[in-house]
């Protein structure tokens, strides 16, 4: 028999559009949220923001790290008075209390980036200080500065599966407090294993289309749109298109891990344990 308590814990998966509704943030700037306690998730939250060309978010702060990881255009980001640029898929970290502001440095286009907090519930302060700017441009942070970055094009590559290619772009190795995510690119038929991990992960598909399989559900999404998958129910990605397939994934946890569970709990063949137990 199922308790109130155990189907609490039964959370379930989502897929979020990535054109759905926006959020205002001031002129010419909107979010969407995906991932956050809205659809149960614990630890972390993520979403994009949109910038129009020359708009700008004035300096705020968030009381837990934030990471912020530019899918489309060039942005400016600047961490109290040090302004960097941004191009696409270079990641800043911005740890807890840390002032920034975010400028569009796309002249022509919209620029998107992927924010990704240290938690459900996504929160912002403002601040009036002002900084003494310094141009970093594309310099990375020195030592005894807090923030962090790690450029798309410095970031190691490795291979998880044949034709499966990731770069790690923040987790506690390289700053980040909390939440950790990276890059991965997958050539035509390809996919990781099926698998499972011990934290809430959500993942943003950036480029192609890709089959979203949890435990026997099917989810075809593209375009930006985001799945959510609750810490251990097993799932993988599908590249069943004559394209290449990327995605930008975050977990609610500091580094990456992973563990390989027989293909059938994800194609639906066998049923998982856990979700046994809880019946």
């Amino acid at each position: 028999m199922t308790t109130e308590s155990s189907k609490a814990d039964l959370r379930r998966e989502s897929i979020h559009s990535g054109a759905g509704e926006e959020t205002s943030a001031g002129p010419g700037v909107s979010f969407r949220e995906f991932v956050s306690a809205g659809c149960n998730a614990k630890g972390f939250s993520t979403g994009t923001a949109t910038f129009q060309p020359g708009s700008l978010l004035a300096y705020h702060k968030h009381p837990f790290c934030e990471t912020l990881t530019i899918l489309g255009g060039v942005a400016e980001v600047k961490v109290e008075g040090r302004c960097y640029r941004l191009q696409q898929f270079d990641c800043i970290c911005l740890p807890a209390g840390v002032a920034h502001e975010v400028t569009s440095g796309s002249h022509e286009s919209p620029t998107v980036l992927l924010w990704a907090c240290a938690s459900s519930l996504p929160s912002q302060k403002e601040v009036k200080q002002g900084f003494c700017v310094q141009d970093r441009g594309l310099a990375n942070p020195g030592k005894d500065d807090p923030e962090s970055i790690v450029r798309f094009a410095e970031a190691e590559v490795y291979e998880l599966s044949p034709g499966a290619e990731f770069r790690d772009l923040f987790a506690g190795r390289l700053g980040s407090v909390g939440i950790c995510g990276g890059y991965g690119r997958f050539q035509p038929g390809r996919s990781l294993p099926c698998h499972v991990h011990e934290f809430d992960e959500s993942i943003t598909i950036v480029e192609g289309e890709a089959l979203c399989l949890v435990q026997g559900s099917r989810y075809p999404v593209s375009g930006y749109d985001t799945a959510f998958v609750p810490e251990g129910r097993p799932h993988r990605f599908l590249n069943q298109s004559t394209a290449p397939m990327a995605m930008v994934w975050v977990y609610a946890g500091s580094e990456p891990g992973r563990t390989l569970v027989e293909p059938e709990y994800c194609d639906g063949s066998l049923a998982w344990p856990q979700d046994a137990a809880a019946v």
